[in-house]
């Protein structure tokens, strides 16, 4: 088989076929996986997932004790000990920009005071800077659609223009990271920039990062021709960024993190990894389908407020008949939450703010419709075994559209506050030391005799 170009985007009638083989003999009888009461996962049936390390960065509740047994309870969020919503609540009452603090907290553990805060919000600025020409020969020399690849590739690259890109001591995997977190809105928005310009034909517009911008208004600035943004605007964004920061170690992701991070390889290599993990739609992905997901019911339910046209689109979902045909109502139902998820339930009030200052009302009516009648359509049509509510990413795609962001950014934004937290993580595992991560996965396959190749 000949390839011109380097273009391997044929799929050949011999690949089918070995495809299929390999496809019949990979299957594996999940009656075995309940025989050997393996946690697929790394979760119980109930959803309670299996412990495989301790973390001091942030706290996840949904169960109480409640008479000697374990109940589920509204979620609750905490960085380094900090209720997440006291966290967004001090810093609305003060009417400023948090997404720097908060960085702070999870990267040292305590909260700064004005003169550490000043400090390290000068030393993100300071290393808010590319490599010369990194934009022309990185980002802008290879154009991509999925930003999520184009930021893995340019976070690899950068591991070249770093003088000590594998020394995993503490002093230098800090300055790693700063530099990530500082540099992410940077290649995220030039990132789509490139696309925009190189593969859908739209003028270009590289902008220079402003040293006296919060990251959040720095995001609007470069991604805006005109660089304009309200106020209002940039601290949603900015109120979105810190509730995606940061979600424990056993997020995929985070996990991910913990995993690469203990076999001893360098910074960017583990955040490449952790991107790839993210970039998944049952991970970060999640908001784009749960945006696209509510365009395609646009289309089909022309009564927004007929709650019977809904729950038959919900239905038909469900099974498989509607959207990406996947079964899936994407926004509802989390791994760790049954009752509610608590970044969904501070980022929706926010939501509906700006939602009413844009005109978004009714499309904000809806999204509240599908979270109050999402459950009861997979109560009656799933077995079950924990409750299901909204998550995170269930409002977070209408917040990105109403600040007129790119669907291909959505993703992409996760990671920009993501990498916070995956850098305290990096950090936690590196000062712990701990083995390598490496789990049991039980063979079952049977011992054959070996067969000449004339034989067979």
């Amino acid at each position: 088989m000949t390839h011109i170009n380097g273009d391997y985007s044929d799929i050949t009638q011999e690949i089918k076929i070995l495809a299929q083989k390999m496809a019949a003999n990979s299957i594996i009888d999940t009656e075995l996986y309940r025989k050997h009461d393996v946690k697929r996962g790394l979760r119980d049936l109930d959803g309670k997932g299996v412990l495989t390390g301790l973390t001091d960065i942030s706290t996840i509740k949904q169960n109480k004790m409640v008479d000697g047994k374990l109940v589920p309870c509204e979620g609750e969020l905490y960085y380094r000990g900090y209720n997440v919503k006291d966290i967004i609540k001090g810093i609305s009452q003060d009417n400023r920009f948090g997404f720097e603090e908060v960085t702070y907290l999870l990267f040292f553990g305590e909260m700064p005071n004005a003169q550490e805060l000043n400090s390290f919000k000068e030393l993100l600025v300071q290393y808010r800077t590319l490599p010369q020409n990194f934009v022309r020969d990185v980002i802008l020399k290879a154009p991509s659609e999925d930003m999520m690849n184009s930021i893995a590739r340019s976070v690899l690259t950068l591991f070249c223009y770093d003088k000590n890109p594998n020394d995993t001591s503490i002093n230098n995997v800090l300055r790693q990271c700063i530099q990530l977190v500082s540099v992410f809105p940077l290649l995220s928005v030039y990132g789509y920039h490139a696309y925009n310009h190189y593969l859908r034909d739209k003028s270009l517009y590289i902008h220079r990062a402003d040293p006296s911008m919060s990251t959040a208004e720095v995001i609007l600035s470069l991604l805006r021709p005109d660089r304009k943004y309200t106020p209002l605007e940039a601290k949603v964004l900015d109120m979105a960024l810190i509730l995606h920061m940061e979600h424990g170690g056993g997020n995929n992701s985070t996990f991910t993190t913990h995993v690469v991070t203990s076999s001893g390889t360098d910074t960017y290599s583990t955040m490449a990894a952790a991107l790839a993990s993210l970039k998944g739609p049952k991970h970060g992905g999640a908001n784009v389908k749960v945006y696209y997901m509510f365009e395609d019911l646009k289309k089909h339910v022309s009564d927004w407020t007929d709650d019977e046209a809904v729950t038959d689109y919900l239905e038909k979902l469900l099974d498989k008949q509607a959207f990406d045909q996947k079964g899936l109502i994407y926004g509802m139902g989390h791994a760790v939450y049954t009752i509610s998820d608590p970044r969904q339930q501070i980022l929706k009030g926010s939501v509906q703010k700006l939602a009413e200052a844009e005109g978004y009302e009714d499309e904000f009516k809806l999204y509240e419709k599908v979270e109050r009648l999402a459950p009861e359509v997979i109560g009656r049509k799933r077995k079950i075994y924990k409750g299901v509510a909204a998550n995170v990413d269930f409002y977070s795609g209408l917040l990105y559209s109403m600040l007129n962001i790119p669907c291909e950014l959505y993703t992409p934004l996760f990671a920009t506050a993501r990498i916070a937290g995956w850098s305290a993580h990096r950090m936690e595992e590196l000062i712990n030391a701990g083995k390598i991560i490496r789990p049991a996965y039980m063979s079952i396959s049977k011992e054959k005799n070996y067969v000449p190749l004339e034989n067979r």
